[in-house]
Protein backbone atom coordinates (compact mmCIF):
# COMPACT_ATOMS: atom_id res chain seq x y z
CA UNK A 1 0.00 0.00 0.00
CA UNK A 2 1.27 3.48 -0.91
CA UNK A 3 2.56 5.59 1.95
CA UNK A 4 -0.16 8.09 1.07
CA UNK A 5 -2.79 5.53 2.10
CA UNK A 6 -0.91 3.66 4.83
CA UNK A 7 -3.09 5.03 7.62
CA UNK A 8 -6.38 4.45 5.83
CA UNK A 9 -7.35 1.22 7.67
CA UNK A 10 -6.75 2.67 11.15
CA UNK A 11 -8.53 5.90 10.20
CA UNK A 12 -11.50 3.98 8.84
CA UNK A 13 -11.93 1.66 11.83
CA UNK A 14 -11.59 4.38 14.45
CA UNK A 15 -13.79 6.66 12.35
CA UNK A 16 -16.55 4.05 12.23
CA UNK A 17 -16.33 3.59 15.99
CA UNK A 18 -16.68 7.33 16.55
CA UNK A 19 -19.62 7.49 14.16
CA UNK A 20 -21.37 4.67 16.01
CA UNK A 21 -20.88 6.20 19.46
CA UNK A 22 -21.55 9.75 18.35
CA UNK A 23 -24.58 8.78 16.26
CA UNK A 24 -26.18 6.96 19.17
CA UNK A 25 -25.58 9.86 21.56
CA UNK A 26 -26.89 12.44 19.07
CA UNK A 27 -30.05 10.48 18.38
CA UNK A 28 -30.68 9.74 22.06
CA UNK A 29 -30.05 13.36 23.03
CA UNK A 30 -30.57 14.72 26.52
CA UNK A 31 -28.10 13.71 29.17
CA UNK A 32 -26.48 11.04 26.99
CA UNK A 33 -25.47 13.55 24.33
CA UNK A 34 -24.56 16.16 26.92
CA UNK A 35 -22.31 13.75 28.83
CA UNK A 36 -20.55 12.75 25.62
CA UNK A 37 -19.99 16.43 24.84
CA UNK A 38 -18.58 16.90 28.35
CA UNK A 39 -16.23 13.93 27.86
CA UNK A 40 -14.97 15.35 24.58
CA UNK A 41 -14.40 18.74 26.25
CA UNK A 42 -12.51 17.04 29.08
CA UNK A 43 -10.14 15.23 26.74
CA UNK A 44 -9.59 18.23 24.47
CA UNK A 45 -8.73 20.49 27.40
CA UNK A 46 -6.32 17.83 28.66
CA UNK A 47 -4.61 17.64 25.26
CA UNK A 48 -4.37 21.42 24.96
CA UNK A 49 -2.99 21.73 28.48
CA UNK A 50 -0.46 18.97 27.79
CA UNK A 51 0.75 20.69 24.62
CA UNK A 52 1.25 24.02 26.39
CA UNK A 53 2.64 22.78 29.72
CA UNK A 54 6.33 23.68 30.17
CA UNK A 55 8.87 20.91 30.63
CA UNK A 56 9.34 19.80 34.21
CA UNK A 57 5.78 20.62 35.27
CA UNK A 58 3.70 17.70 36.53
CA UNK A 59 1.13 16.29 34.13
CA UNK A 60 -1.32 16.16 37.02
CA UNK A 61 -2.04 19.84 36.45
CA UNK A 62 -3.34 19.13 32.95
CA UNK A 63 -5.49 16.26 34.24
CA UNK A 64 -6.92 18.36 37.06
CA UNK A 65 -7.72 21.18 34.66
CA UNK A 66 -9.41 18.75 32.27
CA UNK A 67 -11.49 17.26 35.08
CA UNK A 68 -12.59 20.76 36.09
CA UNK A 69 -13.61 21.55 32.50
CA UNK A 70 -15.61 18.36 32.22
CA UNK A 71 -17.31 18.82 35.59
CA UNK A 72 -18.41 22.36 34.74
CA UNK A 73 -19.76 21.25 31.37
CA UNK A 74 -21.82 18.58 33.14
CA UNK A 75 -22.98 21.21 35.64
CA UNK A 76 -24.25 23.52 32.91
CA UNK A 77 -25.97 20.54 31.28
CA UNK A 78 -28.08 19.85 34.37
CA UNK A 79 -28.23 23.38 35.81
CA UNK A 80 -28.43 25.70 32.80
CA UNK A 81 -28.42 29.25 34.11
CA UNK A 82 -26.36 32.41 33.72
CA UNK A 83 -24.09 31.56 36.66
CA UNK A 84 -23.12 28.09 35.41
CA UNK A 85 -22.55 29.46 31.90
CA UNK A 86 -20.17 32.06 33.27
CA UNK A 87 -18.48 29.30 35.30
CA UNK A 88 -17.39 27.71 32.01
CA UNK A 89 -14.73 30.42 31.88
CA UNK A 90 -13.08 29.11 35.05
CA UNK A 91 -10.94 26.45 33.31
CA UNK A 92 -9.78 29.09 30.83
CA UNK A 93 -8.76 31.46 33.62
CA UNK A 94 -7.23 28.79 35.86
CA UNK A 95 -5.38 27.15 32.98
CA UNK A 96 -3.95 30.47 31.85
CA UNK A 97 -2.77 31.22 35.39
CA UNK A 98 -0.92 27.89 35.63
CA UNK A 99 2.67 27.51 34.40
CA UNK A 100 2.03 27.74 30.68
CA UNK A 101 3.75 28.24 27.36
CA UNK A 102 1.93 30.52 24.92
CA UNK A 103 -0.65 31.76 27.40
CA UNK A 104 -2.64 33.83 24.85
CA UNK A 105 -2.92 30.85 22.52
CA UNK A 106 -4.02 28.56 25.34
CA UNK A 107 -6.56 31.08 26.61
CA UNK A 108 -8.11 31.64 23.17
CA UNK A 109 -8.30 27.98 22.19
CA UNK A 110 -9.47 26.83 25.63
CA UNK A 111 -12.27 29.39 25.39
CA UNK A 112 -13.42 27.94 22.07
CA UNK A 113 -13.21 24.38 23.41
CA UNK A 114 -15.40 25.25 26.39
CA UNK A 115 -17.79 27.21 24.18
CA UNK A 116 -18.04 24.28 21.77
CA UNK A 117 -19.15 21.88 24.48
CA UNK A 118 -21.82 24.29 25.64
CA UNK A 119 -22.87 25.14 22.09
CA UNK A 120 -23.31 21.50 21.11
CA UNK A 121 -25.67 21.00 24.04
CA UNK A 122 -27.66 24.11 23.13
CA UNK A 123 -27.71 23.40 19.39
CA UNK A 124 -29.22 20.01 20.12
CA UNK A 125 -32.13 21.87 21.70
CA UNK A 126 -32.37 24.45 18.91
CA UNK A 127 -32.11 22.29 15.78
CA UNK A 128 -32.61 18.80 17.19
CA UNK A 129 -30.83 15.52 16.58
CA UNK A 130 -31.15 15.77 12.80
CA UNK A 131 -29.65 19.25 12.91
CA UNK A 132 -26.62 18.00 14.83
CA UNK A 133 -26.32 15.09 12.41
CA UNK A 134 -26.32 17.57 9.53
CA UNK A 135 -23.61 19.65 11.23
CA UNK A 136 -21.43 16.62 11.91
CA UNK A 137 -22.09 15.20 8.42
CA UNK A 138 -20.93 18.47 6.85
CA UNK A 139 -17.69 18.40 8.84
CA UNK A 140 -17.08 14.70 8.13
CA UNK A 141 -17.92 14.99 4.42
CA UNK A 142 -15.59 17.96 4.08
CA UNK A 143 -12.80 16.09 5.85
CA UNK A 144 -13.28 12.86 3.88
CA UNK A 145 -13.59 14.61 0.51
CA UNK A 146 -10.58 16.74 1.30
CA UNK A 147 -8.55 13.72 2.44
CA UNK A 148 -9.15 11.68 -0.70
CA UNK A 149 -8.91 14.59 -3.15
CA UNK A 150 -5.78 15.92 -1.50
CA UNK A 151 -4.09 12.51 -1.51
CA UNK A 152 -5.23 11.69 -5.06
CA UNK A 153 -4.66 15.03 -6.83
CA UNK A 154 -2.22 16.93 -4.65
CA UNK A 155 -1.35 20.31 -6.09
CA UNK A 156 -0.68 23.70 -4.54
CA UNK A 157 -0.81 23.97 -0.77
CA UNK A 158 -3.67 25.91 0.81
CA UNK A 159 -1.71 27.42 3.73
CA UNK A 160 1.67 25.66 3.98
CA UNK A 161 2.93 27.82 6.82
CA UNK A 162 0.41 26.30 9.23
CA UNK A 163 -0.89 23.16 7.52
CA UNK A 164 1.69 21.72 5.10
CA UNK A 165 -0.50 18.79 4.02
CA UNK A 166 -3.67 20.72 3.16
CA UNK A 167 -4.03 21.40 -0.58
CA UNK A 168 -6.34 23.59 -2.61
CA UNK A 169 -7.72 20.48 -4.31
CA UNK A 170 -8.65 18.98 -0.95
CA UNK A 171 -10.03 22.27 0.35
CA UNK A 172 -12.32 22.82 -2.64
CA UNK A 173 -13.37 19.16 -2.60
CA UNK A 174 -14.37 19.68 1.03
CA UNK A 175 -16.66 22.55 0.03
CA UNK A 176 -18.23 20.46 -2.72
CA UNK A 177 -18.75 17.52 -0.37
CA UNK A 178 -20.35 19.80 2.22
CA UNK A 179 -22.68 21.34 -0.37
CA UNK A 180 -23.68 17.81 -1.33
CA UNK A 181 -24.66 17.10 2.27
CA UNK A 182 -26.69 20.31 2.38
CA UNK A 183 -28.47 19.37 -0.85
CA UNK A 184 -29.17 15.85 0.44
CA UNK A 185 -30.80 17.11 3.65
CA UNK A 186 -32.80 19.68 1.65
CA UNK A 187 -33.90 17.06 -0.90
CA UNK A 188 -35.05 14.82 1.93
CA UNK A 189 -37.22 17.63 3.32
CA UNK A 190 -35.14 18.11 6.47
CA UNK A 191 -34.45 21.79 5.97
CA UNK A 192 -34.71 24.73 3.62
CA UNK A 193 -32.59 25.50 0.55
CA UNK A 194 -30.41 27.62 2.86
CA UNK A 195 -28.62 24.40 3.84
CA UNK A 196 -27.01 24.16 0.38
CA UNK A 197 -24.98 27.41 0.54
CA UNK A 198 -24.70 27.26 4.34
CA UNK A 199 -22.98 23.88 4.39
CA UNK A 200 -19.83 25.00 2.51
CA UNK A 201 -19.60 28.01 4.87
CA UNK A 202 -19.71 25.62 7.82
CA UNK A 203 -17.12 23.41 6.09
CA UNK A 204 -14.81 26.37 5.50
CA UNK A 205 -15.05 27.35 9.17
CA UNK A 206 -14.23 23.75 10.02
CA UNK A 207 -11.17 23.86 7.78
CA UNK A 208 -10.05 27.03 9.56
CA UNK A 209 -10.48 25.23 12.87
CA UNK A 210 -8.28 22.46 11.53
CA UNK A 211 -5.62 24.94 10.44
CA UNK A 212 -5.74 26.74 13.80
CA UNK A 213 -5.04 23.49 15.64
CA UNK A 214 -2.28 22.64 13.15
CA UNK A 215 -0.69 26.00 13.87
CA UNK A 216 -0.75 25.29 17.61
CA UNK A 217 0.87 21.88 17.07
CA UNK A 218 3.60 23.38 14.90
CA UNK A 219 4.26 26.09 17.49
CA UNK A 220 4.45 23.56 20.34
CA UNK A 221 6.46 21.04 18.29
CA UNK A 222 4.10 18.05 18.42
CA UNK A 223 2.82 15.88 15.57
CA UNK A 224 -0.50 14.94 17.18
CA UNK A 225 -2.38 16.39 20.13
CA UNK A 226 -2.26 12.88 21.66
CA UNK A 227 -2.48 9.24 20.58
CA UNK A 228 -5.98 8.51 21.89
CA UNK A 229 -7.52 7.69 18.48
CA UNK A 230 -5.66 5.28 16.16
CA UNK A 231 -5.06 6.85 12.78
CA UNK A 232 -6.39 10.22 13.89
CA UNK A 233 -4.12 11.27 16.76
CA UNK A 234 -6.03 12.96 19.54
CA UNK A 235 -9.45 14.43 20.16
CA UNK A 236 -8.28 17.88 19.08
CA UNK A 237 -6.95 16.38 15.85
CA UNK A 238 -10.37 14.89 15.19
CA UNK A 239 -12.67 17.61 16.52
CA UNK A 240 -10.70 20.74 15.65
CA UNK A 241 -12.89 21.24 12.59
CA UNK A 242 -16.02 20.84 14.71
CA UNK A 243 -14.81 23.68 16.94
CA UNK A 244 -14.64 25.98 13.92
CA UNK A 245 -17.94 24.76 12.49
CA UNK A 246 -19.86 25.18 15.75
CA UNK A 247 -18.34 28.63 16.31
CA UNK A 248 -19.48 30.01 12.95
CA UNK A 249 -22.92 28.43 13.26
CA UNK A 250 -23.41 30.09 16.64
CA UNK A 251 -22.24 33.40 15.22
CA UNK A 252 -24.64 33.41 12.26
CA UNK A 253 -27.50 31.47 13.87
CA UNK A 254 -29.52 34.61 14.74
CA UNK A 255 -29.31 35.65 11.06
CA UNK A 256 -30.68 32.38 9.70
CA UNK A 257 -34.36 31.86 8.84
CA UNK A 258 -36.23 30.27 11.72
CA UNK A 259 -37.13 27.28 9.55
CA UNK A 260 -33.69 26.80 8.01
CA UNK A 261 -33.63 23.37 9.62
CA UNK A 262 -36.84 21.47 10.13
CA UNK A 263 -39.01 24.50 10.86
Amino acid sequence: MSANWSDLRARTLSGLAMVAVGGFAIWWGGAVFGLLAALVVTLMVWELAQMTTPEGVSGLQAKALAALAGALTVLVLFVPNALTRIALLIPVIVGTAMPRRDRPIFAAYAFFVMATGYALIMLHHWIGALGILWLVAVVVASDVAGYFAGRAFGGPKFWPRFSPKKTWSGTVAGWVGAAGIGWLFYAMGMGSWVLIPLSPVIAFAGQMGDIAESAIKRRTGVKDSSSLIPGHGGLLDRFDALIGAVSILLLIYPLLPQNFFGG
